[in-house]
């Protein structure tokens, strides 16, 4: 259902939801987790505390809700990338180009994102962020047959199971990203999807 089709308190909820989100989201990127109170986040959201109860049990629950709309978000907006009807070299540039507009434009976010899907955890409860890295596995799934249906159709060579291809290709755009979240002017996230992918398609060693 879309939003416009909920009934207005509905609606006045989800955009309440979603200010309460921005606001933790903004604190917790500039403080960290651990030095960000409820009060807080009441207060840079212009709600009262009890209202943001109302909403989220605990800290926890509001981070936790925080890192899951997010993962949505992200992994939504890549599997539209790669399921455009392009051959499948056109879906990995689609990727690879998707991904770096997504993220770049979503610094903040992209700094929790990682530390989720990569492991580098908040260690706030053992489990805490199970229910992200199953979401970001299910799209490493999704990106793996991209690279099995290129190997069936003869695009790609079948030097490595498409699964491993797909989590190299997601860790490579990663640590491109990573250079740019450290020193943007530095580490510019490449223009031409290519120069990521000619890692893979490349390699080091001439045939």
């Amino acid at each position: 259902m879309e939003d416009r089709e909920l009934p207005r308190r509905e609606r006045e909820k989800l955009t309440q939801r979603q200010e309460m989100l921005a606001a933790a989201l903004a604190l917790v990127s500039e403080k960290g987790y651990h030095n960000v109170s409820m009060q807080e986040v009441a207060q840079k959201a212009e709600f009262a505390v009890g209202t943001l109860y109302k909403f989220f049990r605990s800290k926890e629950d509001l981070y936790k809700a925080l890192l899951v709309e997010m993962a949505g978000t992200f992994d939504n907006a890549l599997r539209i990338a790669i399921e455009k009807p392009d051959p499948e070299i056109g879906k990995l540039r689609n990727y690879v180009k998707v991904k770096g507009e997504l993220f770049r434009s979503n610094a903040s976010m992209i700094r929790l994102y990682f530390s989720e899907t990569q492991g580098a955890s908040c260690n706030i409860n053992a489990g805490f962020d199970s229910e992200v890295r199953e979401r970001h596995g299910k799209f490493l799934k999704k990106l793996a047959t991209v690279f099995e249906s290129g190997m069936e159709r003869k695009q790609f060579r079948r030097i490595a199971d498409p699964y491993s291809l797909a989590v190299a290709l997601a860790s490579i755009t990663n640590a491109f990203l990573l250079l740019w979240l450290e020193d943007p002017a530095r580490h510019p996230y490449p223009e031409d999807p290519d120069t990521i992918l000619n890692i893979l398609f490349k390699g080091l060693v001439d045939p």
